[in-house]
């Protein structure tokens, strides 16, 4: 992208597919033609660390709902995510599966889904949503509410987590997400912990590699994304903590790192205790510092929001990414959430769901499609008001949304 737009051009849908690039609609016979009416046309946007089974929901009824009812409140939440302009996901972490099929099947509206499947944990880690009084667990424990919902894996030891990961990749995880430090969300493993030996990373690692595809690791810290780094693992998603060395060695690793606008502002997760929210502040301080770090040391970045248990969040998917402006020119920003995060995406290797090409205007790709009203080049606050900015949402050649004649 050299952040100039490209005028009188038409581009020819077939299918699901951009045929051409054409000079104009009146070079094609037999075809509908959709006046643009000159607004800009670019690809559908991409957030790469989303989670489609709880972005809408509280963590309260995550935990307490019948669990076909969080799916259905799942399949709400995915239509208003396309009708944000996001038409694809990078899903880390939640039984997204059946969610992804439906949508595939085009049976209900929704992005694209790469699923990780359930998250990888060890027991008092990050994807450990027991409680004290559930402890300790025995041969004859039932699984807990998450694990039975397939939200989250508790794994310890090498071979348990060999078979966590396993199962993960036999429900189709084009990716798996395993947790390597504490977190916010989770009330008993605070940041700093470190969680998972290297053994077990590597062990995670492996079986992944087996199947042709990568793993994800929830680190914020310097320690946990250095053993992360040793262990072969290519995504780190957070890493807010991270110091200027361990950022210089993702570098060198040729990792991924994939960071979200943790800025403990008005758009921010919701979290009730005390201790989570200077936690909370913690991480904000870190953003800033970690996106600079970023790019002094040219990491290959991705970006994503996880909203996380925040029903009301979920609206401000695009005004959350818009704040990358600050760091990046408005064409780089648009460029990370379209063709940037497709190209990590693409690490799925043979388990990408979706071969072909995404996030770009050119034949060959898939046909997913934003028409907005004005240039994000010149103003990226535009794709933060959807409702009123996006007159057309194509996704997989099929129209979501089109209120041109309106």
């Amino acid at each position: 992208m050299n952040g100039k737009l490209v005028e009188g051009r038409g581009v020819l849908i077939e299918g699901n597919f951009i045929k051409a690039l054409t000079a104009s609609a009146d070079t094609v016979a037999d075809v509908d033609v959709i006046d643009c009416g000159g607004r800009t046309l670019m690809p559908g946007m991409i957030d790469a660390h989303w989670h489609s089974i709880l972005a809408g929901i509280s963590q309260l009824v995550a935990m307490t709902a019948d669990i076909p009812y969080v799916h259905l409140v799942a399949a709400q939440e995915a239509e208003r995510t396309v009708l944000r302009g996001f038409t694809t996901v990078r899903d880390v972490g939640g039984p997204s599966f059946a969610l992804k099929r439906a949508i595939d099947e085009g049976r209900i509206a929704g992005p694209r889904i790469y699923p990780s499947g359930a998250m990888i944990s060890q027991t008092s880690g990050h994807g450990d949503f027991r409680l004290r009084t559930d402890l300790p667990r025995t041969p004859q424990s039932d699984l807990s509410v998450a694990e039975q919902a397939g939200i989250s894996a508790i794994a310890d030891g090498e071979a348990e987590v060999l078979r966590r990961v396993r199962e993960q990749l036999m429900l189709g995880a084009s990716q798996i997400k395993i947790m390597g430090s504490g977190g916010v969300a989770s009330a008993y493993d605070p940041i700093d912990a470190l969680q998972y030996t290297e053994p077990e990373m590597k062990a995670a690692v492996a079986a992944a590699a087996d199947w042709g595809t990568y793993v994800c690791i929830h680190a914020y810290t310097s320690a946990a994304v250095r053993r992360a780094l040793a262990s072969g693992v290519k995504s780190i998603e957070h890493g807010q903590l991270a110091d200027d060395e361990t950022v210089k060695r993702m570098a060198e690793a040729g990792a991924w790192w994939s960071i979200q606008p943790f800025l403990a502002d008005e758009d921010a997760n919701i979290y009730p205790s005390p201790e989570q929210r200077a936690q909370q502040q913690q991480i904000a301080e870190g953003t800033v510092r970690a996106i600079e770090l970023g790019r002094k040391h040219g990491v290959r970045i991705a970006l994503g929001t996880d909203i996380l248990f925040n029903p009301k969040g979920t609206a401000t998917q695009g005004k959350q990414l818009a704040k990358f402006a600050r760091w990046y020119d408005n064409a780089d920003v648009l460029r990370l959430l379209t063709s940037g995060n497709a190209e990590l995406a693409g690490l799925s290797g043979p388990r990408n769901p979706y071969p072909a090409k995404l996030g770009r205007i050119e034949a060959g790709a898939y046909a997913d499609i934003l028409l907005v009203d004005g240039n994000p080049l010149e103003d990226i606050s535009l794709i933060a008001d959807p409702d009123r900015t996006m007159k057309l949402i194509m996704k997989d050649g099929r129209i979501h949304k089109n209120t041109l004649s309106a």
